[in-house]
């Protein structure tokens, strides 16, 4: 089953457009979604969440239709957008009030255990809490509404790796409970190489692939040769490429059919970054 369904969702602004997204996220799993800032992310997940009108595309979660269930749907999700919270004013005591009265499932013993376990005080203003405080509390947040989903947008953004790092800790422990799923922007690839199982990502609002993780980093791959042999490709088999000053960079996919095609040349692992960065700014 899956946890979101989207289809062909497009949405058109004045200088920008996300043309025909589509993507599956399983349940029970962490699907990150990537691309460069202004790529889409963000368009997306405000299209997703009914944040933004689109022009098409069905947009299912929990098998159920967004538009037509939203009241009902958004108690079992939790959201976290960038640094879009409560007034810097009140603490985390306030906070609880607050969401006692808005949200029929939220828990403040949960709330409660997850500050302790996070480390945040409980009555020091928001305003005074660092920039990791802030979003451990964001994700304290959300999580004490006890979701079966929860999306965020570039929560890692800005952190220092301990931070980062104790976060997807968060994430991880989150889906550990099968019924649990992650949606996760970020451009911070190398967080979602240590906890995504998929990946989704978008370049000037087109889908590029939506892929397993694992397969991504087994099928990749980036050809290093000079201009001799990089003359001698087949065009069909180059995704991408860069040229440096006395050699290329090639991204290939099906590493291991190019290896024995191409024999003598070399072919690295990539990073998604590296994949990333390719498909962004390397030449067709």
């Amino acid at each position: 089953m899956n946890s979101i369904s989207v289809k062909q969702l497009s949405k058109k602004y004045e200088d920008f457009q996300l043309s025909d997204i589509s993507f599956d996220v399983p349940m029970g799993t962490i699907m990150g979604l990537i691309g460069e800032n202004g790529a889409g992310k963000t368009t997306i997940i405000k299209s997703m969440l009914n944040l933004v009108n689109v022009e098409s595309g069905d947009v299912k979660i929990f098998d159920k239709d967004y538009k037509k269930d939203e009241k009902l749907i958004k108690e079992d999700i939790g959201v976290v957008l960038g640094e879009a919270f409560f007034s810097p004013m009140i603490d985390a005591n306030h906070v609880d009030k607050i969401m006692m009265k808005i949200n029929r499932n939220w828990s403040s013993k949960l709330f409660y255990s997850y500050l302790q376990q996070f480390e945040l005080p409980k009555d020091k203003k928001i305003k005074d809490l660092s920039k990791g405080m802030k979003m451990k509390l964001q994700i304290a947040t959300a999580l004490a509404r006890d979701p079966k989903l929860l999306i965020l947008d570039e929560p890692t953004s800005g952190l220092d790796p301990i931070v980062r790092n104790e976060i997807l800790d968060i994430f991880l422990d989150f889906i550990q409970d099968e019924q649990h799923t992650v949606l996760l922007s970020t451009h911070i690839t190398t967080d979602l190489e240590k906890i995504a199982d998929y990946i989704t990502f978008v370049n000037k609002g087109k889908l590029i692939f939506s892929k397993d993780k694992d397969d991504i980093m087994e099928s990749f791959g980036i050809l290093k040769c000079d201009e001799e042999a990089f003359d001698a490709l087949d065009p069909e088999d180059i995704i991408r490429y860069k040229k440096q000053k006395y050699s290329y960079e090639v991204l290939v996919e099906d590493r291991d059919r190019i290896q024995k095609k191409y024999s003598g040349v070399i072919i690295d692992k990539p990073t998604i970054d590296e994949i990333m960065m390719l498909y962004i700014k390397g030449k067709e």
